[in-house]
């Protein structure tokens, strides 16, 4: 698909964390591109995210499992990009009915809907999760593994990919997915390991650290994300997922040692905290297929660390505001008093 083909995008989730930084992204490299942004703006949307470029975009509010307001969204568009989901995987463990009623049910009706606007193209914005833990081994989960989800969270993702892809087989829709790695960078909810960690360090606050530290993920910044997907979305072979991946392992342990010795702090800071139930230890893609593309990340796991404490210590309004809800408190107090 080319440049050219595309008039109108509608991204959906995209006042969320992800989606809204590759709103910037499609403003930056595609200005001619009619963007049209739908969010429900759940505890983790927040419409703060796209306050500087409000003026550039079309705003609708709506739920993805609504198919009166996803019928509103997608009338004239040319591609649809699913960000729309619950991703909190510690939420899942206490309450899985909204990750199934968003990722699985809403992917069906934005599907079916994307059949009867004539949308020519439709990329689901995916996660390695589904690969499953690869603890134990050194190898990189590929876009034919079998899936192995762990946890609620992974499975609904998992679900969503099996409905993506038989709609595809099914109604001959034009679909592509990306199975993205640990994302980090700007506007990111402060649940999630690295933005808590630069928050809590920011208010002398104890670092949780699941169990002896030792969980790996691989470290993407979110703008090598959003260029992984506009790759994908234009030169993607329809009916395949790709891996986006940074290559850059890190273990719990390492990053709240980084954090603080990047943030000038004593490791005192760091507690250990009651393992997460069902716990994968290991995920890591081979990003091979999407780099055959001629995609490739641009940032070092340092530069992006560094980059992401700055942009969290020059806007600690946006963060005290969202930390300062009930939505986080309740959860916060809640999990990690285990």
């Amino acid at each position: 698909m080319n440049d050219t083909d595309i008039k109108r995008i509608v991204i959906t989730g995209g006042a969320g964390f992800i989606g809204s930084n590759y709103v910037y992204y499609i403003l930056q490299t595609h200005p001619d591109w009619d963007v049209l942004v739908f969010d429900k703006l759940t505890y983790a949307g927040n419409i703060a995210n796209l306050s500087p470029i409000m003026d550039r975009i079309t705003f609708l509010q709506g739920d993805i499992a609504d198919i009166d307001d996803v019928k509103n969204a997608l009338h004239g568009a040319d591609v649809v990009v699913n960000f729309a989901a619950e991703s909190h995987v510690d939420r899942s463990l206490v309450d899985p009915t909204p990750f199934v009623r968003t990722n699985v049910l809403g992917t069906m009706v934005l599907l079916n809907e994307s059949i009867n606007s004539g949308v020519k193209r439709f990329l689901h914005v995916s996660t390695d999760e589904v690969y499953g833990d690869l603890s134990g081994t050194d190898r990189h989960s590929i876009e034919t593994d079998i899936f192995h989800p762990r946890s609620p969270y992974a499975a609904s993702k998992a679900g969503a990919e099996h409905l993506v892809f038989s709609y595809g087989i099914s109604h001959g829709l034009d679909v592509v997915i990306t199975r993205g790695s640990n994302t980090y960078g700007p506007y990111q909810y402060p649940e999630k390991i690295i933005p808590l960690f630069i928050t809590n360090i920011l208010q002398d606050k104890p670092l949780p650290v699941y169990g002896d530290g030792s969980a790996v993920r691989d470290y993407m910044h979110v703008e090598d994300h959003a260029s992984g997907i506009d790759t994908v979305l234009q030169s993607g072979e329809t009916g395949q997922a790709y891996n986006l991946g940074a290559r850059q392992e890190v273990s719990g342990i390492k990053l709240a040692n980084r954090l603080l010795e990047i943030m000038n702090k004593p490791s005192d800071l760091i507690s250990f905290v009651t393992d997460r139930p069902g716990h994968d230890y290991r995920y890591s893609v081979d990003p091979d297929k999407a780099e055959s593309l001629g995609w490739k990340r641009k940032w070092s796991f340092d530069e992006g660390l560094a980059a992401t404490v700055d942009w969290y210590v020059n806007n600690q309004k946006w963060w005290t505001k969202v930390i300062e809800k009930l939505e986080f408190k309740d959860h916060e107090k809640s999990w990690y008093a285990r």
